[in-house]
């Protein structure tokens, strides 16, 4: 039987496991890493330490829960030689913790799987990278509310908008480090791409956008494409869309089915 865990609790985790239900056949929930195990009243198996969660053996364990968590907790997965399904993607802009990771990935032949999450076309640019890319831009466009509490406030006033302001321009590296809440899918841009230093971002704040807008831009030998998908919010967090928790069921999924695209 395959098995998973979770790291964090909270509306993404949520979603996996409501989701996955409507599964006839799915992948079945070991164990889930919180702070506080005592708290929670649901019917699952919460754990306050990461050597608990792993004793269980899942087969991978999903990250859910924040950068933080997966510098504390990502390395001991990946030593114990269990799959990690990294959500916290835009961690891996630090250089010294994506070595690490790899490197014990690599030494336990286990694997870092990077869901898509919120944006389409991941395949076609990692696809394009293999005959040359020129040139990727991933720009993100949401509504004010989505950038409450991130360095955006200190160059808008969030709660007055009347029109689009781009309030970062530079490259998903440095948009990685300073929204590490709201930079996950452009994380994934550049680890399918040019990578954290060659790719380009704009984030905007935009009062009229009615979801959370992600745009690729790609020029390579091989062709160029423009994706532009609008990914309603989640009800737990409009910092994310709804489809990140699908993408991960998606990826569990992909241990059990015969057929995987």
């Amino acid at each position: 039987m395959i098995t998973f865990g979770l790291i964090g609790y909270g509306g993404i985790a949520q979603s996996i496991i409501s989701k996955l239900k409507d599964e006839d056949f799915r992948p079945n929930n070991t164990g889930i890493l919180v702070r506080k195990s005592n708290k929670h009243k649901e019917n699952h198996s919460f754990v306050n330490d990461i050597s608990q969660l792993i004793k269980f053996r899942p087969r991978a364990i999903v990250e859910c829960a924040s950068h933080s968590a997966l510098h504390e907790y990502g390395e001991e997965v990946l030593n114990s030689g269990i799959d990690l399904i990294v959500l916290s993607i835009g961690a891996l802009a630090n250089e010294n913790l994506n070595n690490r990771l790899v490197s014990a990935a690599s030494n336990n032949r286990a694997k870092i799987i990077i869901p898509a999450g919120a944006v389409g076309a991941i395949d076609a640019l990692s696809a394009s990278r293999l005959a040359g890319l020129k040139k990727v831009l991933y720009r993100s466009r949401k509504p004010p509310i989505a950038w409450k509490g991130t360095p955006a406030e200190e160059v808008t006033d969030l709660d007055n908008m009347k029109e689009a302001q781009t309030i970062f321009k530079g490259t998903v590296g440095q948009a990685a480090l300073r929204f590490p809440k709201n930079t996950n899918s452009a994380a994934a841009v550049a680890l399918a791409g040019l990578g954290f230093k060659k790719t380009e971002a704009e984030l905007i704040a935009d009062p009229n956008a009615h979801g959370n807008i992600h745009e690729i831009a790609v020029e390579a030998k091989s062709g160029c494409f423009v994706l532009s998908l609008t990914g309603y919010p989640s009800p737990a967090n409009p910092k994310t869309s709804m489809l990140t928790a699908n993408s991960v069921v998606r990826t569990l999924l992909a241990y059990i089915n015969p057929v995987v695209i």
